[in-house]
């Protein structure tokens, strides 16, 4: 199908030096989050020699900023249907019903096998795991720590896995840059530049019998978001280089209650737990009025998307730039104990969530879509598999329910570790690349210019006319090129999944879930499918419908 607005002409590989250096191992992991590590741990089990590849540092990605837990059925009354059902209907038509049944299946296993590798989860006085409700969920089946810690003890528990396995190289400070095929077109390996490593720009390569892609979501292409910094979309901007389906990346979940401050860093905008309301904490206005009552029978504890989008109103009726989130009546007592990084976070900033009212607006949180993947994890190229937020399992649909994503990355990464196995193939050589592909980086000034188009036109209110202004920013800013290193292969990633994102949005005319089309805002059952992305040897953006079965 044609495109509906013009964009960028993109690359197929990133400009960058030769290899300076190679290394070999059986399977390559590129990211240290849940889903990373969690794969390099199982594929472990399996016998297999592991390299995990990470942007920074270990501990530096999105995992480690999760709040409020993981859901999962572990309470006796609850059901893996019930699971499915609120899974389904914040995903409004698109989740694949088999990709959802093994979630919340397999979910309780791989739960229990985390705390088995030393995640301390919250527990009741008599020992049994504490759970908790989040947005969506109509049962009580969030496993938190640390109260609003969960994500980073999930991370602690894995990087100590991790760190005491001699078989688990770790590479860090080191950002993947294309995909290696063989001449069957099988993944073999990957470029990438590690600081400090081989050659003067660092440039080197490594080999594998099988490529792991976990290196989170793409938050950054927005100016608001909860995303650490390192999350430009590498992974997915690498899947679509190599001629890999992307697909569903137009839905992008904005979280509803980032913590709004005057002294804010736009770099990450700190993140205030669905788990508050969940506790009983009300959204209100300038007034002091609850505005989600009557909005939906869950009130502040509707879908994200919905929340969103009841924030937004206001937003736009007052003229303000956030509204608030009341957690008074709940005491300080119990907010400190409950809620301790929040806390933390909002008395550092001058606000006491025990006597002040939290001030918060929607900010980019979680990309529901990705590279696409089957059950397995298998992505379209042989070879490759993606995990974990830059993996478009089918689990997410058009919006995704709140803390399945934790269970998706632990779930998805062990279904990996079996396939792996069962079918490895020996390593195979590099074929020569093609020398006609379209290779240039382009200037890493445009990120900011690219952060406010994204966000002005291509954010929470989208509309043709919106988006196509969008459109014409990337060109112009596609145009900005320079030489090869760091900053500008990231800026380069950015403008690439901005360009994928905004020809989906453009493309799809309704709205549904996460995506808000304020020109068609309702959902229309000839949009019932995915929007498949891809780039062809010009570096010309393609596309194409596929009708739900």
């Amino acid at each position: 199908m044609s495109l509906p607005v013009d964009l960028p002409v993109l690359p197929r590989r990133l400009a960058a030096g030769a290899p300076g250096w190679t290394e070999t191992t059986d399977v390559l992991v590129v990211g240290s989050g849940v889903a990373g590590l969690t794969a390099a741990l199982y594929l472990r089990e399996a016998g297999l020699h592991v390299t995990v590849v990470t942007k920074v540092n270990i501990d530096d990605g999105s995992t480690r900023w999760a709040q409020g837990g993981i859901a999962a059925v572990l309470d006796p009354l609850d059901t893996p249907e019930a699971h499915a059902f609120d899974t389904e209907i914040a995903g409004v038509g698109l989740c694949d019903p088999a990709a959802v049944r093994v979630l919340v299946e397999e979910g309780p296993a791989r739960v229990r096998e985390l705390i088995r590798r030393g995640a301390a989860f919250d527990r009741n006085p008599d020992g049994s795991l504490m759970l908790t409700r989040e947005g969506g969920h109509r049962a009580d089946r969030i496993v938190h720590a640390g109260g609003d810690a969960t994500g980073a003890e999930v991370q602690r528990a894995l990087h100590q896995s991790v760190r005491r396995d001699p078989w688990i190289r770790l590479v860090e400070h080191a950002l993947v840059l294309d995909l290696l095929r063989a001449a069957d077109g099988r993944a073999c390996g990957i470029t990438l530049h590690v600081l400090g490593e081989g050659t003067a720009d660092g440039v080197g390569a490594i080999l594998a019998r099988a490529v792991v892609l976990a290196t989170g979501g793409m938050g950054q292409v927005y100016a608001s978001t909860t995303n650490p910094a390192v999350s430009t979309g590498d992974g997915v901007a690498l899947a679509l280089r190599a001629g890999a389906a992307v697909t569903d990346v137009e839905f992008v979940q904005f979280h509803p209650t980032s913590f709004v401050t005057a002294d804010l860093s736009s770099v990450q905008r700190p993140l205030i737990s669905e788990a508050l309301r969940g506790e009983g904490a009300h959204l209100v206005d300038d007034a002091g009025k609850r505005f989600m009552v009557g909005q939906h029978e869950l009130a502040e504890l509707a879908p994200r998307d919905v929340v969103a989008k009841g924030i937004h109103r206001v937003l736009r009726a007052s003229g303000t730039d956030h509204v608030y989130l009341d957690a008074r009546h709940l005491g300080g007592d119990f907010l400190e104990h409950r809620f301790p990084t929040i806390v933390a976070s909002t008395r550092a900033a001058g606000v006491d969530p025990a006597t002040d009212l939290i001030p918060v607006a929607p900010a980019a949180h979680y990309a529901s879509g990705g590279v696409r993947t089957d059950l397995h994890g298998q992505t379209s190229i042989p070879g490759l598999y993606a995990c974990g937020e830059v993996a478009c399992t089918g689990v997410h649909g058009a919006n995704r329910l709140a803390s399945n994503s934790l269970l998706e990355g632990l779930v998805f990464a062990r279904r990996i570790a079996d396939d792996v196995a069962r079918d490895l193939p020996p390593q195979a050589d590099p074929a020569t690349r093609a020398p006609d592909l379209p290779a240039w980086v382009v200037a890493p000034e445009i990120r900011a210019d690219l952060q406010r188009a994204m966000t002005g036109g291509a954010g929470v209110l989208r509309s043709a006319d919106t988006l196509a202004d969008t459109a014409s920013a990337l060109t112009r800013l596609g145009g900005q090129r320079t030489t090869p290193h760091n900053a500008a292969w990231e800026a380069t990633n950015l403008l690439t999944v901005s360009a994928a994102l905004v020809a989906s949005a453009s493309a799809r005319r309704e709205t549904r879930g996460c995506h808000w089309r304020e020109d068609h805002p309702t959902a229309a059952d000839e949009w019932r499918g995915h929007l498949l992305n891809g780039i062809d040897a010009r570096g010309t953006l393609t596309q194409t419908f596929e009708e739900m079965a």
